[in-house]
């Protein structure tokens, strides 16, 4: 008897999921079709190559049939691991992947709040659109075009050091790019610059969703413009502030790759060479395939455990998860 009772109460939750499922199905069939395309490219480009990351634990020799003999090299564990943190590179590699990411965040994450304030309190529609454009379009513009801007108004005869010099603040020419520590706050700018006007769309359509009778109300009430933008406008769209900086944090370590390989020099690689670009020089310039792997398996750990990190700091703060 005590069977069959602890059965049929197994097979109650199961049919009652059976029963949603079937339910959500038949009125939400054309949303999961639609949503079938995007499911497949996530499991062919994110999910289905994971089996490679193997290669980070064995000693990888490319060989006609890679499917087949990947899981028939010799097996190292962690060597290769162990190998980055003993090697002299390790200290170097993640100073400068830090010192870029942590430059790159505190000047590209407010940056496009502070400009999605501004575009939503310019009241001159023409000139609000230009601006828009403007800040845009560096986005959707590849870094080869960005590099080759930065190094021409950066560079020694270029309109920095003109400016520089007319104004009388320096006397000779700065080169710029021969300075590595400099580097990082020139590629920290560049970064905010490029993805900056982007960003800030994300924070529009936070604000847009704003209820304009609570500006009306604060207005009656004396408001000014900033006590608007400080008591309505910046605490409503501080949910989507939160997530932002989650995701911020937990790419810590992408410190990029196109930037550092365009705009670095051989005078400065002790300090411009990051993780990304490291592996890259190892993996296809030396051959060191596994090894290669096993640099990008740790910075995707460590990055994972920054996105929980800071979820968890945010949603202590805020009283909920965000991701």
């Amino acid at each position: 008897m005590r069977n069959k009772v602890s059965m049929a109460a197994v097979t109650m939750p199961m049919d009652n999921k059976w029963n949603r499922l079937q339910k959500s199905w038949k009125h939400h069939k054309f949303i999961y079709i639609i949503m079938l395309p995007a499911i497949l490219w996530a499991v062919i480009f994110c999910y289905a190559p994971l089996y490679g990351l193997y290669m980070a634990f064995v000693n990888y020799v490319p060989q006609p049939h890679f499917f087949t003999s990947l899981f028939n090299q010799e097996f190292v564990g962690l060597s290769w691991f162990q190998y980055f943190f003993e090697t002299g590179d390790f200290l170097r590699i993640m100073r400068n992947t830090l010192a870029t990411s942590f430059i790159t965040l505190l000047i590209s994450f407010p940056a496009p709040i502070l400009l999605a304030l501004l575009f939503n309190e310019c009241r001159a529609a023409g000139l609000k659109r230009a601006v828009q454009t403007a800040s845009y379009l560096p986005f959707f513009i590849s870094w080869v075009i960005c590099a080759n801007i930065f190094l021409t108004i950066m560079s020694s005869d270029g309109v920095i050091n003109q400016l520089l010099e007319g104004l009388g603040i320096i006397k000779e020419p700065i080169l710029f790019f021969q300075k590595g520590k400099l580097f990082w706050v020139l590629l920290g700018i560049a970064n905010a610059w490029k993805g900056m006007g982007y960003n800030a769309i994300i924070y529009l359509a936070a604000i847009a969703s704003i209820d304009p009778e609570i500006y009306d109300a604060a207005a009656i009430d004396g408001a000014g413009r900033f006590q608007r933008i400080r008591y309505i406008t910046y605490p409503s769209i501080m949910p989507t502030v939160s997530v932002m900086f989650v995701l911020a944090v937990g790419g810590l370590l992408n410190a990029g790759f196109e930037q550092q390989l365009l705009l670095s020099n051989s005078t400065i690689m002790e300090y411009s060479d990051v993780i990304d670009t490291y592996s890259y020089r190892y993996g296809f310039g030396s051959g060191m395939y596994s090894y290669s792997t096993a640099v990008g398996l740790f910075k995707s750990v460590v990055n994972f455990a920054l996105v929980l990190t800071a979820n968890n700091f945010v949603s202590k703060i805020r009283g909920r998860t965000l991701v």
